[in-house]
C-alpha cells in the first residue's frame, strides 16, 4: 500500500510517500519538509496569513518532489492523505484541497487525517509497537496524556488546563527576548544556567488527576525577570534553566499519575511514547526515560525529524486507517479544532501555538 501524505497545519509545508507492507511494517520512500521559520522569525511567531500564502506557493512543488524522490506515479497510490486539522484553518484548507484534487483526478481514495492522531501513530511507523500504549503528546498548543487503544480509539487521561507546554516555552523565550523559534532557544540557554537559582513553582504537583498547568509558572518567570531588569546573559540562562527544571519535575509527576490511571483502566502499557515537537527537547527526553524506568515500561520516542510536523506521519496515519477500510468523502471538512478523544472536553490550549519544536 502506497500513501501520499500532505501536512500544512502550521508553518511546515510537507509531503511524503510511505509504503505499508502486508505485514504492517512501514517504509518511508520520501519525506520532504519546508519550514517557514525565516518567513515568521521577524514577527516572533507564526502569522496565519503568511503561513497560508506560503503553503499555496510551496505545496505543489513539494508534492512533486516527494513523488519524484519516492519514484512512484500518482496512478500507483493506494490513497492520498492530508491533515484536515486541528491547525491554522487557512493552511489546513490548502493541504486538504490539494489532496482532494489529486484524489479526484486520479480516482484515488481520500483520507482526512487528524494531525494529533498522526503524532499518536508515528511510533508504529518506526517500530513494531502493539496497542495499547500510553502517549505523552506535546505538539504546538497541545499537551495531553492519551491511552492509544487502537487506530481511531483514544482516551485522554490528562490535558493542559491553560497553557500548553510548547506555548509556555514560546512565551518564556519571547519575554526573555530570545530569537524565534523559542523552544530550542530556551533549551540552549538553559544548558549554561543554574537550575536552582530561582525557586519556581511546580504546577499541579501531587494532584490525583493527570492534568497540566503552566500559566502560573510562566507568570513566575516573568515576575522574576522583571525584578532583575536589565537582564544579563547569565540571568537569562539561569531563568531558562530554572524554568525548564520546573517543567521537567511537573511533567514527570503528571506522567507518573497518567501511567497509574492507564494501568487502572487498560492494564500494563506496551510502552510510554512521546510524540510531538516538544519531544525533541533533550532534557525532556531524559526526564521521560526516568519516568518510564520507574514505571517499569519502555520509552519510545520517534527520531527528531518525525517528532516535528512532517508528511510521513500523515501518510502513515492514512495507511493505518486505509488498512481498516476507513476512508473519507470529498465532503470531508477542514477543522481548526479537532479533538483526538471525541468524548473529551475541548482543551484550553491553542492549535496555533508553536515553540519551534
Amino acid at each position: 500500500m502506497l500513501v501520499l501524505g500532505i501536512e500544512t497545519t502550521c508553518d511546515e509545508t510537507a509531503a511524503a510517500v510511505v509504503e505499508r507492507q502486508a505485514d504492517g511494517q512501514a517504509k518511508i520512500l520520501s519525506n520532504v519538509v519546508r519550514s517557514q521559520t525565516d518567513e515568521h522569525a521577524r514577527f516572533g511567531g507564526v502569522v496565519p496569513e503568511i503561513a497560508a500564502r506560503a503553503h499555496v506557493d510551496l505545496l505543489d512543488g513539494i508534492v512533486a518532489s516527494a513523488m519524484k524522490e519516492a519514484g512512484v506515479g500518482y496512478g500507483q497510490l493506494s490513497a492520498v492523505a492530508a491533515a484536515a486539522g486541528p491547525g491554522l484553518i487557512g493552511g489546513v484548507i490548502v493541504g486538504l484541497t490539494t489532496a482532494k484534487a489529486i484524489a479526484m483526478v486520479h480516482d484515488t481514495p481520500l483520507i482526512a487525517v487528524n494531525h494529533l492522531e498522526a503524532h499518536a501513530l508515528t511510533p508504529r511507523l518506526t517500530c513494531a509497537l502493539a496497542f495499547p500504549y500510553c502517549l505523552f503528546l506535546a505538539s504546538g498548543g497541545h499537551t495531553q496524556i492519551v491511552a492509544v487503544v487502537g487506530v481511531g480509539e483514544y482516551v485522554r487521561l490528562g490535558t493542559t488546563v491553560d497553557d500548553a507546554m510548547g506555548e509556555a516555552f514560546d512565551k518564556v523565550a519571547k519575554m526573555l527576548s530570545l530569537p524565534y523559534p523559542g523552544g530550542p532557544e530556551v533549551e540552549r540557554a538553559a544548558a549554561g544556567g543554574d537550575p536552582t537559582r530561582f525557586g519556581f513553582p511546580r504546577p499541579m504537583l501531587g494532584r490525583a488527576d493527570a492534568n497540566f498547568s503552566l500559566s502560573g509558572l510562566k507568570t513566575a518567570v516573568r515576575n522574576a525577570a522583571s525584578r532583575l531588569e536589565p537582564l544579563e546573559p547569565q540571568d537569562v540562562s539561569d531563568l531558562c534553566a530554572s524554568f525548564q527544571a520546573a517543567v521537567l519535575e511537573s511533567t514527570a509527576d503528571r506522567l507518573s499519575v497518567g501511567l497509574k490511571l492507564f494501568q487502572e483502566r487498560f492494564g500494563t502499557p506496551r510502552a510510554l511514547v512521546a510524540a510531538g515537537g516538544v519531544a525533541a527537547n533533550h532534557a525532556i527526553r531524559s526526564a521521560l526515560q526516568e519516568v518510564a524506568a520507574k514505571a517499569q515500561t519502555t520509552l519510545i520516542i520517534p527520531p527528531p525529524a518525525l517528532c516535528t510536523d512532517n508528511g510521513a506521519m500523515i501518510a502513515w496515519a492514512g495507511a493505518e486507517r486505509m488498512a481498516l477500510g476507513l476512508t473519507d468523502t470529498m465532503e470531508a471538512p477542514p477543522r481548526a479544532r479537532w479533538l483526538l478523544d471525541a468524548n473529551a472536553k475541548a482543551p484550553a490550549g491553542h492549535a496555533n501555538s508553536r515553540a519551534g519544536y
